[in-house]
């Protein structure tokens, strides 16, 4: 699941996001719910799931990396993974301290509307690498 703070408008960005939504649909469930602010995303993470927060201070694994991680919580019993993107002003320090995990897509700056982009596709190529095709290449 993908909670994230603003709706996405930018028609580009609809464009790319419903691409790697597909993409991932028949590998994992895929849930994208946007809400208004940060309270109402806290609210909407399902118990017992892992919490990965996107925080430019978070750590920045390579592709594969990112992989394992993933494999990591599929093997942890939780029941779900839930990644918080956050709106222009980031996440709370409550929010940080809660999560599982902080992941950093770069050390820029990136607006809301492309992080979740961004880390659609990521979770796409750490999915692919996890089943061995052949959409990463090393």
């Amino acid at each position: 699941m993908i909670l994230a703070v603003s709706k996405l408008r930018d028609p580009w960005v609809l464009a790319g996001c419903a691409e790697y939504e597909k993409r991932l649909r028949p590998r994992l469930p895929v849930e994208i719910i946007e809400v208004k602010d940060e309270e109402q995303l806290v609210k909407k993470i399902p118990p017992r799931h892992k919490i990965w927060v996107l925080d430019e201070r978070g750590e920045q694994p390579s592709s594969r990396d990112l992989s394992l991680r993933l494999q990591q919580v599929y093997l942890s019993g939780s029941a779900g993974l839930t990644l918080c993107v956050g709106g222009a002003d980031g996440h709370s320090e409550l929010l940080r301290r809660r999560a599982d995990y902080l992941l950093g897509l770069s050390k820029l700056t990136l607006p809301h509307r492309l992080a979740r982009l961004i880390v659609l596709e990521q979770i796409y190529r750490a999915q692919s690498i996890l089943d061995g095709s052949p959409y990463h290449r090393e």
